[in-house]
């Protein structure tokens, strides 16, 4: 690692491959508007944009979250004079800087607002070269999770600055790391095996027939599938979907309802009767009714990039005046998409609770919205999804190994069109936080930690985030240089003689579930909820009364085999997709609504409160009931970094000192103000 020189500053915990381009010693991070700001060194390397505080905390996490930015994540770099900030000079790798900038504002796509001031004193040249290092690493830095080269460079984590740690914090790391492991990453199929049975899901069954990603590519490799159909018949079934992507099981209820996600059915398909049946086996399989629930009534994609564009420029100082903010919020139509995702989950997840059916979930890739929607129904419907475990392994699930094009949807591979990008996962942790909001009580994790997950979704360091499928994640996951293995506990350390090195699992880029590795111990303090519930991480019938094996309400006058759609809240009835000549059956009832699931638990006189089933959440998605995600969103204004810094007895000083000489040097000016006879001269 090389770096320019300066003064001295703190040691640098740089990664493998990482080399310090630029650095500028003295410079301050600004947290607010004439409100104090924070001395240290401004670094630019070939990987991030990083701060290193000249009072850096005793425990400092070596990705520290509040002080570096990944350079993808850099939206825009903005540079100027104090005295005229106003008109900033927007730096690209094309532009040429003609001032020295006395300021340097960076603009992340997690809507942080960096903001670093240089002092006259002997830092111009400083300022000068950092700003213009920053605005070339930008443009030749790239999102290297699709590439399937280079990674070694870029994703490789450096070992953890050792530190002597006394019993207590080795009993509260080995807490954490156990945590850490009871989040389920879906890559072995004992996770699945687990999971299966913890829902309690009879009659379904591990298939490992895409082992070898050759029926699906973008597939996980193993696929809950009802156990009644073998591998030799399922293989049947892949060419009548988008994508290949068939039906599998995301989550089970207690009640004995099943929901599936899969993609669109392909348009050319013409199956056979033997393909047919296999198919009738697959949706339908004597499990009740099978609901089609497509994602049409939900925002496609360039309406969710489009209102996210309008929120992000809206989010920035002075952007609107006051009096017009709140209509250019609701202008942005960000809140609108909440509140029509949060109604669709609820429509999904009551009909699951009320009746025993087969929910199906298509979209037509099954890659962006189906994985918001089987994730809100989850939360809805599962306590074990809303404590912090079960909440990370419903994102591996139902995100990371169901093949969620991450890398393209945040926009971080310069390569692709901007069609397609779109912050799906962004707005799921939006409505997830509107429902902590709501049920404070029913969650086991806070806003501090999705807001480290919202944030943590732009840092390349990790596999979570950096692949678009659980192929490409086998495929193109760096190793890591043989002389070192990686440990949530001790971060990259050399084995010892006769451990396996390249290519074992322990080498493996971690995930970013390993919050020690950017989080302080006192930041995940904050992530867990202490008054949350504790979930339901035993049988399925822990968290409803209710025996599995009998349907939450029998489905009247209609067999196993019936297909519907469910579109807005109401049930059609659809012939079976590839039996088109096969007379409709005659509709039976409205879907359940709200007040429908309420006055099922009434009285006959319906003067009881509306209640809900047991474990199901619901949520209101009403106008003023769905709210700005404000610590997220305006944090980058300056009102808002007020405060962030907490003050310390060494920043004190500092600041005190800092008066101090300015003190000194007004009164020095006294006198010669008096000798040259200035009416500024103090009198006598």
């Amino acid at each position: 690692m090389s770096g320019a020189p300066g003064g001295r500053r703190p040691a640098f915990p740089g990664l493998p491959g990482e080399l310090v381009l630029e650095e500028a010693a003295g410079a301050r991070q600004r947290c607010g508007e004439g409100d104090g700001s924070v001395p240290g060194t401004l670094l630019c390397t070939n990987r991030r944009v990083a701060f290193l505080p000249a009072q850096a905390p005793g425990s400092r996490a070596f990705l520290h979250s509040e002080y570096d930015v990944a350079l993808p994540c850099i939206r825009k770099l903005v540079a100027g004079k104090a005295s005229s900030f106003a008109k900033p000079k927007v730096l690209t790798a094309a532009s040429t800087l003609k001032f020295i900038p006395e300021e340097l504002a960076v603009f992340c796509r997690d809507f942080r607002l960096l903001r670093f001031h240089f002092h006259e004193n002997g830092l111009a040249p400083q300022a000068f070269r950092v700003a213009n290092a920053i605005a070339q690493a930008r443009e030749a830095a790239v999102w290297l999770g699709d590439t399937g080269e280079g990674h070694d460079g870029w994703s490789c984590l450096a070992e953890a600055p050792s530190e002597d740690e006394d019993e207590d914090e080795e009993e509260e790391e080995e807490e954490e790391e156990e945590g850490s492991a009871a989040t389920l990453l879906f890559e072995s199929l004992r996770d699945w095996e687990k999971e299966l049975k913890r829902l309690g899901a009879a009659g379904w069954r591990v298939s490992a027939v895409n082992e070898r990603f050759d029926m699906a590519p973008s597939l996980p490799r193993y696929l809950w599938v009802p156990s009644g159909l073998l591998d030799h018949d399922l293989k049947r079934t892949f060419a009548h979907f988008e994508e290949r992507r068939v039906p599998r099981l995301c989550w089970h209820h207690p009640g004995g309802s099943d929901l599936l996600r899969a993609a669109g059915f392909h348009a050319a398909s013409e199956p056979g009767s033997e393909d047919v049946r296999c198919l009738e086996a697959l949706l339908l399989g004597g499990r009740g009714p099978c609901v089609l629930a497509d994602t049409a009534e939900l925002p496609t994609l360039a309406d969710i990039q489009l209102a996210h564009l309008k929120l992000r420029a809206l989010c920035l100082p002075g952007a609107a005046a006051e009096e017009k903010w709140l209509s250019a919020l609701e202008g942005t139509r960000w809140l609108d998409h909440v509140r029509t995702c949060l109604r669709k989950a609820v429509e999904v997840a009551s009909l699951l609770a009320g009746r025993r059916c087969s929910v199906l979930l298509q979209e037509p890739s099954d890659r962006d919205l189906n994985c918001l929607l089987a994730s809100l129904v989850q939360l809805l419907g599962d306590p074990h999804a809303r404590t912090l475990p079960g909440f990370q392994s419903l994102v591996q699930r139902e995100w990371v190994a169901a093949g969620h094009p991450f890398p393209r949807r945040l926009g971080l591979l310069r390569r692709d069109s901007p069609r397609e990008e779109a912050p799906v996962f962004l707005l799921f942790l939006d409505c997830t936080w509107q429902l902590v909001r709501q049920f404070p009580a029913a969650f086991g994790f806070t806003e501090a930690y999705l807001l480290a997950l919202h944030d943590s979704s732009f840092a390349p360091y990790f596999s979570t985030f950096l692949f678009s499928c659980q192929r490409q994640r086998g495929r193109g996951s760096p190793h890591r240089p043989r002389s070192q293995t990686y440990t949530p506990v001790n971060g990259w350390r050399d084995p010892p003689p006769g451990v396996p090195r390249a290519g074992s699992v322990a080498g493996r880029l971690p995930a970013v579930w390993d919050w020690g590795l950017r989080y302080s111990r006192q930041q995940r303090a904050r992530f867990r909820n202490p008054v949350g519930a504790a979930g339901s991480t035993g049988p399925p019938d822990a968290a409803d009364p209710r025996p599995p094996g009998r349907p939450a309400d029998a489905w009247p006058g209609l067999g196993a085999g019936n297909v519907f759609v469910l579109t807005k809240g109401t049930l059609s009835p659809q012939p079976f997709p590839w039996r088109s000549g096969r007379p409709p059956p005659r509709l039976s009832r409205w879907a359940p609504s709200l007040e429908s699931l309420g006055e099922r638990g009434g009285s006959p006189g319906g003067n009881r409160p509306p209640t809900s089933p047991p474990g199901l959440l619901l949520p209101c998605a009403a106008g003023p009931s769905v709210r700005l995600w404000r610590r997220c969103y305006l944090r980058g204004l300056p009102e808002a970094q007020r405060g962030r810094f907490a003050p310390s007895p060494a920043g004190l000083a500092e600041e005190l000192t800092l008066l101090q000489d300015r003190l000194s040097a007004w009164q020095a000016a006294g006198p010669r103000a008096e000798a040259a006879g200035s009416p500024l001269a103090p009198s006598r």
